[in-house]
Order: C-alpha cells, then structure tokens, then sequence
C-alpha cells in the first residue's frame, strides 16, 4: 500500500485546524442519545465523517444493516456497547473498536442500562447528520412510519436493513 496522491500541493503548510472543544453541546438528540457532530463529510473535505454518541441507558441502537458507499467504524469511549460484525454481538467496553468495510454487515446497541459513549468513524465523508437530523425529527415527533416511508428513508440515504 501507498500514500495516495497529494491534495496539498503548496510548499510551506498552512493554518487551516478546525477545533471543536469538549465544552460544545451535542448539535442533535435522538431519543436519548446525544450526537456530536466532530467532523462532517462536508468539514473534512469527504475524506470522512466523525461523530460522538452519547447513549443514555435505555436500550437503543439499529437493526442490522450495511452501506454501499461507506465503510464505518465504531470506537467505544465508556459503558459498553453491544456491537454485531455480521456474524455474532459482542459487549464491546473503553478501548474496544470494530471496522466495517463497505457492504459489511453491522449493527450497535446500548443494553447494558447505563449510559455508554462511542465514535462511529464513516469513510469516506457522507452526509450522515442529514439521515442523523430525520431521526432525531421522527423522534421528537413521536412519529411511526411506513414501511413504505422507512424504506425511502434508507435509499436516500444508503442504509440498507437486513
């Protein structure tokens, strides 16, 4: 493997970090979690997307599922998180990660009746929050989609159940 073609072309560097502290609030809740939005596929260029979930302890989490166009990773921070690889669940704790490649079966969720907290890494950059906001939207709401509706959801945004 090789280190792909260079995007900076310039000879001297340049000041261009974006920094986003602790202190900031979740920029959405779904349910009980709380998402943080630390790089979107839009701030990062494409190259990924990086978001904190902060999951309260009642159980929460997506059926199985894969992506098209995206491989995602999961990163356990504290608590523990049940995560499934296509073939079996495992109670994921701090320190634990898994690594999905694109078409990869997977699925998360939080059992355990404690709060948990986990990065979920999406390469390359999509634009997550926008399926993100519509959840958060239809729980807020209280609402109950169609299969119909639920299907459309997913196609837009290249989630795909199982």
């Amino acid at each position: 493997m090789s280190y792909p073609e260079a995007r900076y072309l310039g000879e001297a560097g340049e000041s261009s970090g974006v920094f986003r502290p602790a202190s900031a609030g979740p920029d959405l809740t779904i349910g009980g979690t709380a998402v943080h939005h630390l790089g979107t596929g839009a701030s990062t260029d494409g190259q990924f997307g990086l978001y904190r979930w902060d999951m309260g302890p009642k159980p929460s989490g997506p059926s199985p599922h894969f992506h098209r166009t995206i491989s995602e990773s999961f990163f356990v921070l504290s608590g523990t998180v049940r995560l499934f690889d296509g073939k079996g669940w495992t109670d994921a704790t701090a320190g634990d990660f898994l690594y999905v490649p694109a078409g990869g079966i997977h699925s998360f969720r939080n059992e355990s009746g404690e709060p948990a907290s986990m990065l979920l890494l999406f390469a390359p950059g999509a634009p997550r929050e926008a399926y993100f906001g519509e959840l958060a939207e239809i729980a807020a709401e209280g609402r109950r989609l169609s299969d119909a509706e639920w299907t459309d959801l997913y196609l837009r945004h290249d989630q795909y159940m199982v």
